[in-house]
């Protein structure tokens, strides 16, 4: 400040200002041009640094799907299981190895869960030439005496081929690479063994249709879960099966629902 009043008084007078007072001057002005020129610089990084974080997450919650959309999944849900939308509100798969029983549990009740509900709908659908007469309900398939064979024959039979699946699934998730060995699998992943035997059809040939494919096989047994959930409710409330309800309901959509069959408590309190 003093050198520019300095500067001014001098010009005034008519006489040129030193050399020294100059040289300083213009190292004053290219500081301030560098300084201000370095702010810009920073202030456009930081937007652009900003902008492409904005653009990494917004990519990242639309790559990673959720079952509820905004919200953040828990931290041992990293998307990498298939059919994985982040839902644990109770946190069971924290831990690592529990997280992996609780996908082959799911894997398995989802198998079980869609053969059921096929097996619950079918006899209602179809005849049995292997039954003699009308099928019986799903839920009264245990007492039936019109298969092809005694309930002591079938007992044993079933406990025979259940016991040699289930401890060579239980192998393969102890020591991977079981069922390479005993079935001549082509599978690399726990559950999924693959190869002729459990693959005739030559699905999923691919590592794009592999993975499409497990995630609608959960995305089904889920909803196949729901279902024989709903038969069970239906058959206690209705004591008919699926197929019966369902034919009774269309029958007449507005008086045949789910409400109709709700009754009221009635409780006895002796006045």
């Amino acid at each position: 400040r003093v050198l520019l009043c300095g500067h001014s008084r001098t010009q005034n007078n008519n006489s040129q200002p030193p050399a020294q007072h100059t040289g300083i001057m213009a190292a004053i002005v290219a500081q301030n041009t560098a300084a201000v020129g370095l702010k810009a610089h920073v202030a456009r990084r930081g937007v652009a640094a900003r902008a492409s974080r904005a653009r990494v997450v917004s990519v990242s919650a639309a790559a990673r799907p959720n079952f509820f959309p905004g919200s953040v999944p828990p931290a041992h849900l990293d998307g990498t299981m298939p059919a994985d939308y982040g839902f644990d509100p109770l946190g069971l798969g924290k831990d690592k190895e529990t997280l992996v029983w609780y996908q082959q549990a799911e894997l398995m009740h989802s198998r079980w869960a869609m053969l059921g509900i096929t097996g619950m709908v079918v006899p209602e659908l179809f005849d049995n030439p292997l039954v003699e007469g009308a099928m019986p309900n799903w839920i009264e398939a245990p007492l039936y005496k019109g298969y092809f064979t005694d309930d002591n024959t079938l007992f044993v039979v079933q406990i025979f081929l259940m016991n040699w699946v289930e401890i060579s699934r239980w192998q393969d998730m102890k020591k991977p690479g079981y069922a390479h060995e005993q079935f001549a699998a082509t599978g690399e992943d726990v559950g999924y063994p693959g190869g002729g035997l459990f693959n005739p059809m030559g699905f999923a040939t691919n590592e794009k249709d592999y993975k499409i494919a497990r995630v609608k096989e959960l995305a089904n047994g889920r909803l196949a879960m729901m279902a024989v959930l709903g038969c069970f409710i239906q058959e206690t409330v209705t004591k008919t099966g699926p197929i019966a309800n369902l034919k009774a309901h269309l029958a007449d959509p507005a008086h045949t629902t789910i409400f109709d069959s709700f009754h009221p408590i009635v409780l006895n309190t002796g006045l």
